[in-house]
């Protein structure tokens, strides 16, 4: 079976609305059973094979899948400066993104997913979300944060952050400062979480994506194997 084929007979498309904005996510094939749920945050360019590839992995673990569509049908950007505009639209507001990051888990809850066992985990833009999940008080167990921005705009406060976070964080991604690092730190210990940040040598930007130039093999098997204790320790 082909990956396209995989994709195909197991995600389904699921249309939703934010009022009268149009968004399609795709759900795992056990939509329906009583299970843990994994709600994915795909990186800037809106749904890819990096998502949905870590969506039939999970289903194989045992979770139902969510993939959630952010910018909405019409919206999807065709190439990096028009990924890079809208991306950017949603983390300068961070309350829209948190709210459409929000009607994506109502949809992973009608899938079937067990209300109390529920994670969100991101790529990039996605990770930037998965962020933004803990810090808007979402219900959910845990959040991974992979290759993510961790920026915050610094007149924002730093809040109480009662879920568990895990960042996986590229050492040479040329997006994130030490500046922005230091802050995350110092928003997640003041926020009294449960958090930790594993940092992966001689990795750029999107080193867990197979089709990038920087895509580093052995660290992007480490950080899915990171990824999955993580979500045996939260959801099992």
């Amino acid at each position: 079976m082909t990956t396209t084929m995989a994709f195909t007979q197991n995600l389904k498309t699921v249309g939703y609305t934010d009022d009268s904005q149009k968004l399609n996510g795709l759900v795992s094939s056990n939509a329906g059973k009583k299970l843990p749920g994994v709600l994915i945050l795909p990186a800037w360019k809106g749904i890819d094979d990096e998502a949905k590839t870590a969506a039939l992995n999970l289903e194989q673990q045992g979770y139902i899948v969510f993939i959630a569509d952010i910018y909405g049908e019409g919206n999807i950007p065709a190439d990096n400066n028009s990924a890079a505009k809208v991306a950017g639209y949603y983390k300068e507001n961070y309350q829209a993104y948190q709210h459409r990051i929000s009607l994506a888990l109502d949809e992973l809850k009608k899938a079937g997913a067990d209300v109390d066992k529920i994670a969100v985990i991101g790529y990039c833009f996605g990770g930037t979300g998965t962020l933004e999940a803990a810090r808007a008080g979402f219900p959910v167990k845990g959040v991974v944060c992979i290759h993510g921005g961790l920026a915050k705009d610094a007149s924002r406060p730093n809040n109480e952050i009662k879920t568990k976070v895990l960042v996986e964080n590229p050492a040479e991604d040329k997006g994130v400062t030490p500046a922005n690092f230091d802050a995350l730190t110092k928003e997640l210990k003041d926020g009294k979480a449960d958090w930790q940040i594993i940092t992966y040598a001689n990795c750029g930007h999107t080193f867990t994506n197979p089709t990038s130039p920087e895509y580093n093999d052995s660290m992007a098997k480490r950080a899915w194997q990171h990824t999955l204790m993580f979500l045996k320790e939260i959801l099992q």
